[in-house]
């Protein structure tokens, strides 16, 4: 089989995807295909639409203001969303872009918006996150694209979690020891939640009201205090590779 062409453009589009399909790009599409990338007649995109998997497509029918694109052969079979949610309080607009293409790319299967006592923003884009969800897939391969969810207040993001789902609690107050070694008992067969707290962290209230919980792992991420945008590549990097897909396929605790 040929190996897959990761250097390929990759396009993110909403219709969906079977050999033989036609479809007309949306106007942001079209603009991108036509004066950003300077696509031509026959010229070759990689589409998916997180639901089908991965097409090779051609384009035709172009014009000065229109063009059209066929889907040809399927390359990747799309694989199951991870059960991996990135919880986070919300952040200033330019360092939340960062972090929502960050987690997209480590692999995330879900963003949590968590509001807490002490987070700043409490108003969030949806819409700009999931821009940058998309164009994070769009540029790193990534086929399940994460899901975006509501915003919702900490008390009950904590009593909505199932009780055997794990909690991997990021403290700055955690006492300093190797993280990898703390989940080393731990297991992701019930899908893993990572939250992170605002600027400022978590008041006494909340941390108390986590450590209640049935499943929860504290977790420091090192001796300096990380950003929140930072931490997230921290913590995520950290469970990939002790209880996610960074591990081989024959881990039994995968």
């Amino acid at each position: 089989m040929q190996a897959y062409d990761f250097a390929a453009q990759r396009l993110f589009v909403g219709d969906e995807l079977a050999p033989g399909v036609e479809l007309a790009p949306s106007a942001e599409a079209l603009n991108y295909l036509l004066n950003v990338l300077r696509m031509r007649e026959g010229a070759a995109i990689h589409l998916f639409n997180g639901r089908d998997g991965e097409f090779r497509a051609t384009l035709f029918d172009v014009a000065r203001r229109s063009a059209r694109l066929r889907v040809a052969q399927r390359l990747r079979v799309q694989p199951e969303r991870a059960d991996l949610d990135y919880c986070f309080a919300p952040l200033k607009q330019a360092r939340l872009d960062y972090m929502a293409q960050k987690a997209t790319e480590m692999g995330a299967g879900r963003l949590v918006p968590v509001i807490t006592h002490r987070t700043q923003i409490r108003r969030l884009n949806s819409a700009r996150l999931q821009s940058n969800v998309i164009e994070a897939a769009e540029q790193c391969g990534v086929l399940a694209v994460p899901e975006v969810a509501d915003a919702i207040e900490l008390p009950d993001f904590l009593a909505r979690l199932p009780a055997q789902r794990l909690l991997v609690f990021c403290d700055e107050r955690a006492a300093l020891a190797n993280p990898l070694d703390a989940l080393a008992d731990r297991t992701a067969r019930a899908g893993v939640s990572v939250l992170i707290g605002p600027e400022g962290g978590f008041d006494d209230a909340e941390r108390a009201a986590i450590a209640r919980l049935p499943n929860v792992v504290c977790l420091s991420l090192g001796p300096r205090v990380l950003r929140a945008d930072t931490a997230a590549v921290a913590a995520l990097t950290i469970v990939q590779a002790a209880i996610g897909d960074w591990r081989s396929p024959a881990s039994p605790d995968v």
